[in-house]
């Protein structure tokens, strides 16, 4: 079911000579808005947003209604009203309190836009229902039909992100195991999932993988083919860290990857279902838990036990699998749901890979020379942070995908072999891992535009969001192996420089890494910060800490009611004032 943005042409009601003149303008301004959001937005399985327009246009209360009917039977999610013209402020506005709201008042001095626009957020406002607002910088001429760039990059950031929380709503959170380690990000906190996101919780315990491999519910002919295929292109690499070693062919290795590999199928049916399973019988288990994220617990009870899911974690979360391209399947390493939801965010407004990693070290240009015996140079000059996981992070990482990391319909077969040439699959180590499995190794091969992104909750606070953009760094060997080795040779790498500001979190790099608000972070493509702002604003939840330059910065038009001075708290006043989404 696919949530769509609802388009309302807004006009001046007045017949008898007003009304009559602007509907062939105001009926074109809607569709050339849906035409430019259909054009240049995609929902994450790749296929272009839908937009639903209003019959007729709106002039008063009794239009609007017959609009809102419409849109109800329609799955929208946000509306976006449009006028070019003066109208009846809170006669014509969405009083839906649960969609997204957005108004595009035209900049024209023949009829005043600007001013239904300024009259139209009063009433929002007033009435407790954020709306961002969208006025162009410059005056357009009233035939001019050209969406003006400032205008287009605001309609194309609300409706990603309006189209994310469509995304999210009536889905799950699938939580396989329960908490890791004492991880907080791994308390399942049901309150923030349904209020905040309008996801479900789903518990399922790990035995249940146990379950489905001893009474064979899994598609036989698929996990052949899987392990087939794993055999072929998942290397297994040396084994450095076990004495004695584990070897590639030996009975431990081989029970183990066929493990792995069919608890990969059996997790990835667990959340999603397989129609597969009901034609065996087992209708239940075919229709999976609905989720769109999930976590496995892993450490300690199962890895102590049974083979570690760092395979499992590091396939469902790349672009590809054993099938060709497709779409990842969002999974927490150690059940950091919290990390989870960071994931979820930067893929859905992306659509590459999101990497789960440890926000392991910060090197300082004087550690690295003392350890190393020189100085990083390029984007690392200032130094730069350690991301590294246990072997659960998307191969998209490895850069390898000519030199990025692609929108999962874009990768071709030689980005997807590119990606597995890159890495090998290292035996798990055993001091960690003592069930055994396999960590995949590789590093990030090329220098990227990435954003790394936390999401925290705060006891009294709730929750808040972090964001970082920079870039991945390519270091020499003579830095890269020293460095990389010390740590754990065994588990995927990235180096990760932010972007520095001078001043704040983000004075320097160890300020970056001080002030990061847990163990993990999420990683992904592009410098998407602002869209995090928006979608987070959208949601009700503040941005504790990003670099992302203000004049980027878009919100509800009513947030500058809480302050325009500092827009960082401004924005805790906000939220705190609006609460979640789904109250």
């Amino acid at each position: 079911m696919y949530y769509k943005i609802g388009i309302r042409p807004i006009i001046d009601g007045r017949r008898k000579g007003i009304r009559e003149g602007l509907e062939d303008q105001t009926m074109d301004m809607a569709k050339i808005a849906a035409d430019l959001i259909s054009s240049k937005v995609t929902y994450s399985d790749g296929t272009p947003v839908q937009c639903v327009i209003a019959d007729t246009t709106i002039g008063g209360g009794y239009e609007a209604a017959l609009c809102e009917e419409k849109f109800s039977k329609e799955n929208v999610v946000a509306t976006l009203s449009v006028s070019p013209c003066w109208c009846y402020g809170t006669e014509t506005t969405d009083n839906n309190p649960t969609t997204i709201k957005a108004l595009w008042g035209f900049n024209g001095t023949e009829r005043p836009g600007a001013v239904y626009l300024a009259a139209a957020m009063a009433a929002y406002a007033q009435n407790g229902q954020p709306c961002f607002a969208i006025y162009g910088h410059d005056v357009k001429d009233i035939g001019d039909k050209e969406v003006p760039a400032d205008v287009e990059e605001k309609l194309l950031r609300f409706a990603r992100c309006a189209v994310a929380v469509g995304e999210m709503k009536n889905k799950a959170y699938c939580n396989i195991g329960a908490v890791a380690m004492g991880i907080a990000g791994s308390y399942c906190n049901v309150e923030f999932f349904s209020k905040y996101l309008g996801l479900r919780a789903e518990w399922v315990d790990e035995v249940e993988i146990l379950r489905r491999m001893e009474l064979g519910i899994y598609d036989e002919e698929e996990f052949k083919k899987a392990l087939a295929w794993t055999k072929e292109h998942c290397p297994q690499g040396d084994d450095n860290v076990n004495d004695p070693p584990i070897v590639q062919g030996d009975e431990r290795s081989e029970k183990d990857w066929e493990f792995t590999v069919k608890m990969t199928l059996i997790i990835r049916d667990i959340m999603l279902g397989n129609p597969k399973l009901a034609e065996m019988g087992w209708v239940e288990e075919s229709c999976g838990r609905n989720a769109l994220l999930g976590g496995f617990q892993g450490q300690r009870q199962w890895t102590d036990y049974k083979p570690n899911a760092d395979f499992c974690e590091a396939m469902l979360n790349s672009t590809f699998d054993w099938n060709g391209k497709r779409k990842p399947v969002i999974l927490a390493t150690e059940n950091d749901g919290l990390n989870g939801v960071s994931m979820l965010f930067g893929h859905l407004l992306s659509h590459t890979a999101s990497i789960f990693a440890d926000v392991r070290t910060y090197w300082s240009p004087d550690a690295v020379e003392r350890v190393c015996g020189m100085r990083p140079e390029g984007k690392a000059a200032n130094g730069f942070i350690h991301l590294i996981n246990s072997g659960a992070a998307a191969l998209d990482g490895t850069g390898a995908a000519d030199g990025m990391m692609k929108k999962w319909w874009e990768m071709t077969d030689e980005n997807i072999d590119a990606c597995l040439k890159a890495t090998d699959w290292r035996p798990a180590n055993l001091g960690y891992f003592r069930g055994g499995g396999f960590s995949s190794h590789w590093k990030t091969l090329a220098e990227m535009p990435v954003t790394m992104m936390r999401l925290n909750i705060v006891d009294g606070l709730g929750p808040v969001l972090q964001i970082a953009e920079g870039y991945t760094c390519v270091l020499p060997d003579q830095i890269h192996n020293t460095i990389d080795k010390r740590t754990d040779p065994t588990w995927p790498t990235t180096w990760f420089a932010p972007r520095l500001t001078g001043k704040g979190a983000f004075k320097d790099v160890y300020s970056v890494m001080a002030n990061w608000g847990a163990n993990h972070g999420s990683l992904s493509y592009g410098h998407i910060g602002a869209d995090l702002i928006t979608l987070a604003s959208m949601l009700r939840i503040p941005v504790s800490m990003h670099n992302v330059p203000d004049d980027d910065i878009y919100r509800p038009h009513c947030w500058s009611a809480f302050g325009t001075k500092d827009l960082e708290s401004a924005d805790y006043r906000a939220c705190k004032n609006y609460g979640p989404l789904y109250k």
